[in-house]
């Protein structure tokens, strides 16, 4: 195995945290808001460059003005499907009370506010939409792992199902992804009207998982700008710069990483047919969850095979709880379960349908967002060496395993 780097478009906000307190004074952001207001703030799950910071700099400036700022979970049915589980995930991405200095609402309580002419009711947290005066938005914009649409993954999303909890959440996925395209945006549009949101505010990141754009949207402006966002997000994707792979090998899968546990755009397994891209992978191999997961390992399903590491760290009814909301119920099965990181790499090269063993095509990446520097195997250096946005970086070097048989250079 050789180590490579691939280069993509590096620019970045150097100062997001200013950028963002510019966005918020714009004509129509904060100063829609009133001194006195209690303003429920949404966060969702997502393991957001800086979330933390740009949390905490919203809640400093509803603060500013006089503003009595509150936390709500904005994540569908994450954290297990309940209000403690859903605190749990914020705190694992550093948003608590003491870090963000305002109070965490969490509740799996919703109302309904409407229903789609197609007969799907539309929820919203209850806290949100009884008893707070305005409603604010957090989320990055980015491709979906599961359907395409001029909107996917952002505030629009964020609003139709992670504000309306584990029933909005499953309300929307009740007809299937075929549908997606049309029932987010039309949730997103009802709940804009018919509940206080003065803003999202909207993050595109690079391929390095930094901050490159951040805008602040009130609700007239908020579905025509993240339309031409996701165009953006989508052109600053990071990937894999090979066409065909016979294993891939990730390190790490997590709820924070992607829903989908590793982001389908990198992998090409679609837990979906409603969705396309990526590379040709014969095989796929995961190795571990993040600790940021809690033991969610949706998106195991969609991988070949896996270890027994990852099986006892797993928590089944939190993983089961993705499936159940979503109605797609693949990515939370197990996949082929090894004993070793070893037995897990030699099964799928076995299996790669390949004449010879010796001419495997494996790429090894820590997660898909992380995939500036990645392993390919020496029968990949030619294609490496024809493209100016790969750099070689190391020399061929076996994989080290430990007595157990596992990879001791894991991230």
């Amino acid at each position: 195995m050789v180590q490579i780097r691939q280069r993509f478009d590096d620019r970045k906000l150097e100062d997001p945290l200013g950028v963002l307190r510019g966005e918020l004074a714009k004509p129509g952001r904060l100063d829609s808001i009133l001194p006195g207001q209690k303003v429920a703030v949404a966060v969702g799950s997502r393991g957001i460059s800086g979330i933390a910071e740009l949390t905490r700099t919203v809640v400093e400036e509803l603060q500013r003005i006089g503003a009595e700022p509150f936390l709500v979970p904005c994540m569908g049915s994450h954290g297990g499907a309940t209000a403690e589980g859903q605190v749990e995930v914020l705190r694992h991405l550093g948003i608590d009370e003491s870090s963000i200095g305002c109070p965490v609402r969490s509740s799996m309580e919703v109302v309904e506010i409407d229903r789609l002419e197609n007969g799907l009711p539309v929820y919203a947290d209850k806290i949100a939409a009884t008893e707070a005066d305005a409603i604010v938005v957090i989320n990055r914009i980015k491709p979906h792992t599961a359907f395409r649409g001029k909107i996917e993954s952002g505030l629009m999303k964020m609003i139709a199902i992670g504000l309306g909890k584990q029933k909005g959440a499953e309300a929307c996925h009740l007809l299937g992804f075929k549908y997606m395209a049309e029932n987010v945006p039309e949730m997103a549009r009802i709940l804009m009207q018919k509940l206080p949101i003065s803003f999202g505010v909207g993050i595109v990141e690079n391929a390095y998982d930094q901050s490159c754009k951040i805008e602040v949207l009130p609700p007239d402006i908020l579905e025509a700008r993240e339309e031409e966002l996701l165009v953006e997000a989508k052109n600053r994707l990071p990937k894999i710069l090979f066409e065909q792979i016979d294993v891939l090998v990730i390190d790490y899968i997590g709820k924070n990483i992607s829903g989908d546990g590793a982001d389908p755009n990198v992998t090409g397994r679609y837990p979906t047919p409603y969705a396309h891209g990526g590379p040709d992978v014969n095989k796929m191999v995961v190795l571990d969850l993040t600790h940021e997961t809690q033991g969610n390992a949706n998106g195991v399903g969609t991988a070949d095979f896996t270890t027994r590491r990852l099986v006892d760290k797993t928590n089944w009814p939190v993983t089961y709880a993705n499936g159940l909301t979503s109605t797609v119920v693949a990515p939370t099965k197990m996949a082929t379960v090894l004993e070793t990181d070893r037995d897990a790499l030699k099964a799928a090269v076995k299996t790669c349908n390949i004449l010879d063993y010796t001419t495997c095509r494996m790429v090894r990446i820590q997660d898909t967002l992380h995939l500036g520097e990645i392993w390919i195997s020496e029968s990949m250096l030619s294609d490496a060496e024809r493209q100016d946005e790969i750099e070689i970086i190391g020399e061929p070097q076996e994989f080290p395993f430990d007595e157990q048989g596992n990879l001791t250079d894991l991230a």
